[in-house]
């Protein structure tokens, strides 16, 4: 199939913007409790939506009294908290435009954000974000930025008083001023390559994808449902869901540190969470850890297998008696355990911003935990297809949401329309002739529709490797596959005119002690010597052999190495979403490259392909 669109399901009138969800939500009889925030003790504390309208509105009163007017834009700069979500809509009451900026973000990144998009105040969540942001400032000569106020120490209360003068009316017009075509937020992609661009996504973009979405998810996301936000506030999937969740009455809370995340879970109990494929893998590759490193291995892998096989006998719709009490006994000895990890009550996981993969889908599926998973871009407000939980093919990233089309162009590219795309890139209108083909929006993906209208992606256009032979090699097929086992942190597919594929590959420097004491070294070797190591080397060449299985001989991997330096956002390998920053990658490893071909490859007995 080259073509598939879902028609909206939700008429939203013009004059509509984002605040109007809010105003809902106070309105109704059942003031739900649209976030909760952790107290003194540790205790989570529900905020009604009236109190949250409330605070919203003294805080956009006391933009609008420091000088911000009907559409300038301010940045936000902070960690993931409910104070994110707090000035983001006090923004767009004051008739603003919101400018996240990633909280991990140098003072060069934070002077382009806020530069290009002609920022005239910003917050910081402290002391260190406020520093770089005038740094940032006084670097580039910013004088349109003429407030910075803090997320902490007192800042919003100045910036409460500040708007005490402000009358209801006033503030009335500038929360009414805007409607589905004017511009909410301008968010500026994570830069895998080149200058980060500022994709313009407007009021109707949130307002009607988020009641399209709801139309067909309202089981999952509505006045009952509860999530906690782990993932940037800066990046489009969490943003989307922030203003999904008040659109629903769902009652979102926030942890900054995912290292808190498991005693959070425990302790918040959602319903639903959110996250991009690396935190599942990292789920069941702890997990399966745990079970090794205490002896109950072989019973994790045949519950595993379990969980796998009951998800895809549900999917077909035929169950036999021998696997139902199999899978009786494995939710008692480890589903159950499991699920009360997360909190005892999750039972949906939206998954976004790069591959599940399908072994991974079903084994979550299987232990009770069903993963949506969908596909997006920054341009494109995060989803424009899903699956839900009445219309679900794992291994795609479902159909369209209502109000989106999906068109695979003749080289395989996908294309997107709908409420989900963006107005354009701001200030850049020399980019719309490459960035839409007559109203479609080009998403750089490659991907293909099954007949049912169920999107798989199969990689990404510009990461596509030609060989020296003239072969086209998809790499993401390859990485996931190698990247989903425990002893793996990151992979690299790389051979783009050189005369065979190759690898580089990264441990996980947490899995790796257990592992190295399961296969008989020390626990206590380094990084550097398990690089080394022929043991080691051996696993990763199992690995790599079992993932050229799914391709020809041509796209096969022939040579890896094992680097001692993990890829992350701190070494400015991985962008904040946790997406490889692939030619970064290549340059700062290019010694390492050059040596992989130019090195005699030797077979190495009963593999597919050479090892390092």
């Amino acid at each position: 199939m080259r073509e598939f669109s879902v028609p909206p399901l939700v008429t939203v009138s013009p004059e509509t913007n984002i605040t109007d969800l809010v105003i809902r939500q106070a309105a109704k009889p059942s003031n739900p409790a649209v976030f909760s925030t952790l107290d003194a003790s540790g205790t989570w504390q529900p905020i009604r939506a009236t109190n949250f309208l409330t605070d919203v509105k003294a805080l956009a009163k006391g933009l609008i009294a420091s000088g911000v007017g009907l559409g300038d834009r301010v940045g936000i700069m902070s960690r993931t908290r409910y104070e994110w979500a707090l000035v983001d809509f006090a923004i767009w009451f004051a008739g603003g435009v919101s400018v996240p900026i990633y909280e991990t973000s140098s003072p060069s990144q934070v002077a382009w954000n806020l530069g290009d998009s002609g920022a005239v105040a910003a917050f910081g969540e402290a002391a260190h974000h406020e520093d770089v942001i005038r740094q940032a400032i006084a670097a580039q000569g910013l004088e349109a930025v003429s407030n910075v106020w803090q997320l902490e120490s007192g800042g919003l209360d100045v910036l409460r008083e500040a708007g005490e003068g402000v009358s209801d009316d006033e503030l009335e017009a500038r929360r009414s001023s805007a409607g589905l075509s004017d511009v909410a937020t301008i968010i500026y992609t994570s830069g895998t390559t080149g200058r980060p661009k500022g994709c313009e996504l407007t009021h109707g973009n949130f307002v009607e994808l988020s009641e399209n979405a709801l139309a067909i998810i309202g089981d999952v996301v509505n006045e009952n449902s509860k999530t906690i936000m782990f993932l940037p506030m800066a990046h489009v999937f969490a943003r989307f869901i922030s203003v999904l969740a008040v659109a629903a009455g769902a009652q979102v809370a926030h942890t900054p540190d995912i290292k808190h995340l498991l005693p959070d879970l425990q302790s918040f109990q959602p319903t639903f969470i959110l996250a991009v494929p690396r935190v599942f893998e990292k789920v069941y590759n702890s997990a399966l850890t745990k079970a090794e490193d205490s002896g109950k291995g072989a019973i994790f892998h045949k519950a595993v297998d379990t969980a796998i096989e009951f998800s895809k006998a549900c999917q077909s719709g035929s169950i036999g008696l021998g696997l139902k009490l199999r899978h009786a006994l494995f939710d008692k000895l480890v589903y159950g355990k499991l699920r009360h990890a997360m909190g005892g009550h999750v039972s949906h996981a939206v998954s976004g911003g790069g591959p599940l993969g399908e072994r991974l889908g079903h084994f979550f599926q299987g232990i009770g935990l069903q993963i949506l998973e969908g596909y997006g871009l920054t341009e494109t407000t995060a989803p424009v297809s899903v699956n839900t939980p009445s219309l679900i093919k794992i291994g795609t990233v479902g159909r369209p949401l209502p109000g989106n089309s999906v068109r695979i162009a003749d080289d395989g590219e996908i294309l997107v329309k709908g409420v989900c795309v963006m107005r354009g890139y701001y200030r850049r209108e020399d980019l719309a002739a490459e960035t839409f083909d007559d109203g479609w929006f080009r998403t750089g993906d490659i991907g293909e529709l099954d007949d049912q209208g169920f999107l798989k992606i199969t990689g990404r256009k510009k990461e596509i490797i030609v060989t020296a032979g003239g072969k086209n090699v998809v790499p993401a097929q390859l990485e996931d596959q190698i990247r989903a086992d425990a002893l793996v942190s990151q992979v690299l597919v790389v051979g783009d005119n050189r005369p065979f594929i190759g690898a580089l590959v990264t441990l996980d420097e947490e899995a790796l002690p257990g592992w190295l004491e399961r296969h008989g070294l020390p626990g206590s070797t380094s990084l550097e010597e398990a690089a080394e190591s022929p043991v080691v080397k051996a696993a990763v060449q199992e690995l790599i052999s079992k993932a050229n299985q799914s391709v020809s001989q041509a796209e096969a991997i022939k040579s890896f190495r094992i680097v001692t330096s993990d890829f992350t956002e701190a070494s400015g390998h991985l962008t904040p979403s946790m997406k490889v920053k692939r030619a970064q990658v290549m340059k700062d490893f290019n010694t390492v490259i050059d040596e992989m071909y130019s090195a005699p490859r030797a077979p190495q007995p009963g593999a597919q392909t050479a090892g390092a």
